[in-house]
């Protein structure tokens, strides 16, 4: 059995962050992302699975705990950015 390289698990941990925020980027310009509550149930249950998934693979000795919690910080930050750009974006249009 192959061991799984530490470069190897780390780019698939980066994939599955970047398709959350692809799936946030692809509702960006809906009201869903504000008004949805099944969405942001999907988003939770998505950030749930990978902080799982970066918990496995810091248990395995395959990446260190604190590269494990930077991805996962640095994607929370990217989708708090995210969200506050929807929010900004919805009240300026209720404005004009």
């Amino acid at each position: 059995m192959d061991s799984i390289s530490h470069e190897f698990a780390l780019e698939l941990l980066m994939q599955d962050a970047d398709r959350i925020k692809k799936l946030i980027r692809n509702q960006k310009n809906s009201l869903c992302i504000s008004q949805c509550k099944a969405f942001e149930e999907v988003v939770d249950t998505q950030m749930y699975g990978l902080s799982r998934q970066v918990t496995f693979a810091v248990r395995l000795g395959i990446i260190k705990s604190d590269e494990g919690h930077q991805l996962l910080s640095d994607l929370e930050r990217e989708l708090n950015r995210l969200y506050s750009e929807v929010y900004e974006d919805q009240k300026t249009n209720k404005e004009a």
